[in-house]
């Protein structure tokens, strides 16, 4: 019987440098990919078939529409027919990209499951210096140990990673490998699917970290929009509190726009509005010649964006991310015209 893992601790599992390395270059590819096909295409607005003609532009198109056409064998041409056919359906930009993100990860997982197969006599035999060796392997065979999550892992056998197993953590984990025989216990589908919470977790994080936020800084970057990133500062001062924002422009020093990105699902959109809105408020009300932008995707109501349309200057979809970046860009060169609303706000003692 295929062990059971806690889900909850997929994500303290997934940290692990081997896959999420893989996963985070394959995750800034597909990004990149992604910003070109926009950009091309005028936000997917006007898709022509000489634009989508290698197989990472039509898995992109096609998995951002949950089409059930097969990448590898639809013609760029069939691929512009499946997107006019589907043009009512929302295109959803996480799936798009990281549909190739689990790709690169699954196969990668394939070929350690194969070099495992290979050196411990079919997941039956396991000697500590080969785990010590390639540590590496340590996703795979924490799986195989049915340890479900870091914090176990480190109870068992030490404080270990995919950089460094010691060698008595080695050979304590020989030891539960041994008796359990994994090659017996499971078969190859059952661990490939057991490991599917790891890659979860990672692409999960991956999405909050890096995707909706490098489309954005990719835009900013083409159209030469200087910024700094909510790391990279220590907050933008506002009337009633001082905060961070996603992006600042050009710093928090003298601001001229900040960048809020925000996905949403209909459940929540209200609560997101009602909190970016009074950030807004907030940052505006302080520096008067502030320009507030909100780039969102997922499924917003149409009713919580009209609303922040009357606080933020521009409200925008991910996709159309070039698009208010050359807007900023035209600001910050004088163009008054970007500059929607002012915010007059103060809070002063009472007498």
């Amino acid at each position: 019987m295929q062990d059971e893992f806690d889900a909850d601790s997929s994500a303290e599992v997934a940290n692990n440098n081997t896959l999420y390395k893989i996963a985070r270059e394959a995750m800034t590819l597909y990004v990149q990919i992604y910003l070109e096909l926009s950009k091309q295409t005028s936000g997917f607005a006007n898709i022509q078939a000489d634009q989508i003609v290698i197989f990472e532009q039509k898995l992109i198109i096609l998995s951002g529409l949950d089409s059930s056409l097969d990448p590898t064998e639809a013609s760029p041409q069939e691929v512009v027919q499946e997107f006019f056919r589907m043009q009512a359906v929302p295109f959803d930009v996480e799936s798009a990209i990281t549909k190739g993100v689990y790709i690169q990860l699954r196969n990668r997982v394939e070929n350690l499951l194969n070099e495992l197969y290979a050196n411990t006599k079919g997941l039956e035999e396991f000697d500590a210096n080969y785990i010590q060796s390639n540590s590496y392997m340590l996703p795979i065979l924490q799986r195989l140990a049915n340890i479900t999550s870091k914090a176990a892992l480190k109870k068992q056998i030490g404080n270990v990673s995919d950089n460094v197993i010691s060698q008595p953590a080695a050979k304590k984990l020989a030891e539960i490998l041994n008796k359990r025989k994994p090659g017996q216990a499971m078969t190859r589908q059952q661990i490939l699917q057991s490991i599917e919470p790891t890659l979860e977790g990672i692409v999960r994080d991956l999405v909050g970290r890096v995707l909706l936020e490098n489309i954005v800084a990719k835009a900013l970057d083409d159209a030469n929009v200087p910024y700094k990133l909510e790391s990279e500062y220590n907050y933008l001062e506002g009337v009633v509190y001082n905060f961070r924002t996603d992006f600042v422009i050009p710093d928090e020093k003298l601001p001229k726009a900040f960048i809020e990105v925000r996905k949403s699902s209909s459940r929540h959109a209200s609560l997101y509005a009602k909190d970016k809105m009074f950030s807004a408020i907030n940052w505006k009300g302080k520096n008067k010649e502030l320009l507030a932008v909100l780039v969102v995707d997922g499924e917003w109501t149409s009713e919580t964006l009209k609303v922040m349309t009357r606080v933020f200057d521009y409200v925008v979809p991910l996709n159309r991310s070039p698009d208010v970046a050359a807007a900023i860009s035209e600001y910050l060169q004088g163009d008054r015209s970007k500059l929607k609303w002012q915010v007059h706000f103060s809070i002063t003692a009472a007498n």
